[in-house]
């Protein structure tokens, strides 16, 4: 039965991704692509009709990929309480508990970042994939802090969407960390802080205190 070249498709782009994440996408090559993936140019232009198209592929899976973990995660923190604060919460905490693997596995910095900045790629669309992601973070967390709010449990003066990015910045901010000082810990660290900050602006007991 013939093979429908998946298989080596996502091993172009892992590939692809680990030299993204570790050099940036404007220093790698499509040669280097190859040479990691232990794969060929006519595999690779089977696949990908240039480097651009390599990379908004790359783009739109690690963006799916994002928006995956976020819904998973926020459905987790659902399912521990009926509270938005909570959930909320219990969202954050869900990655802090995870938070070195999610370093070493993402090499301690955002892929997004690596792309932003490629002009060929923000002027074909790519850059929109990036802000559709964003964007779903953004949505899904100001609407638990709207909830919140409803419920009084939000400290007044506080702008929703405002604080939704400072969620979103904080993640991507603490792959940074990690990344540069190359310790891993970082990220949990810093998820322990917007953690025990969410709790403060939403009255929330923290984890540590509860029974």
């Amino acid at each position: 039965m013939p093979r429908d070249g998946t298989e080596t498709r996502e091993r172009l782009l892992d590939a692809a991704e680990r030299l993204a994440l570790g050099q940036g996408f404007s220093a790698t090559t499509v040669d280097q692509v190859i040479a990691e993936a232990g794969s060929s140019k006519g595999a690779f232009f089977h696949h990908f009709a240039s480097k651009n198209d390599l990379g908004r592929a790359l783009v739109a899976r690690y963006a799916a990929a994002d928006i995956a973990a976020l819904r998973r995660f926020m459905a987790s923190a659902e399912r521990r309480s009926d509270d938005p604060a909570i959930q909320l919460v219990e969202f954050v905490r869900g990655f802090e508990e995870i938070g070195d693997e999610i370093a070493d596995e993402h090499q301690s910095s955002c892929l997004y970042a690596s792309f932003v900045h490629h002009r060929e790629l923000t002027s074909d669309g790519s850059t929109e994939v990036i802000v559709e992601a964003i964007e779903a973070w953004r949505a899904a967390i100001a609407d638990k802090l709207a909830a919140a709010a409803v419920r009084g449990s939000l400290q007044e003066g506080i702008d929703l969407d405002d604080l939704a990015d400072h969620v979103f910045v904080t993640f991507e901010g603490a792959f940074i960390l990690a990344r540069a000082l190359r310790d891993t810990s970082r990220m949990r660290a810093q998820l322990r802080i917007l953690r025990q900050t969410l709790e403060a602006l939403l009255g929330v007991t923290p984890v540590e205190s509860r029974a």
